[in-house]
């Protein structure tokens, strides 16, 4: 039980210092936001499954969407910031 609750603190801390020594790449700050996020949910299912509760999976569900959006839109900024300065 102990072991489930180190490893993303270990995780946690390698995302927010992605976050802060990587200000100038925007690659990387959304590689440790997704980091931090999927801690997150690895948190809401193990409490989820500890507590016997569906509703840690369900809020799980729906970060992983939240995270897959805002990917997409942060690479769709990019691709578009490299084809503006390109021209």
């Amino acid at each position: 039980m102990i072991f489930h609750l180190v490893v993303p603190m270990f995780i946690i801390l390698i995302g927010i210092l992605g976050l802060l020594l990587s200000r100038k790449n925007i690659l990387l700050i959304i590689m440790s936001l997704e980091i931090l996020l999927l801690c997150v949910n690895y948190n809401f299912i193990l409490f989820s499954q500890i507590i016997d509760d569906v509703m840690g999976q369900v809020i799980s569900l729906l970060i992983i969407c939240v995270a897959a959006s805002e990917s997409a839109l942060g690479l769709a900024i990019i691709i578009l910031f490299y084809k503006k300065i390109n021209q």
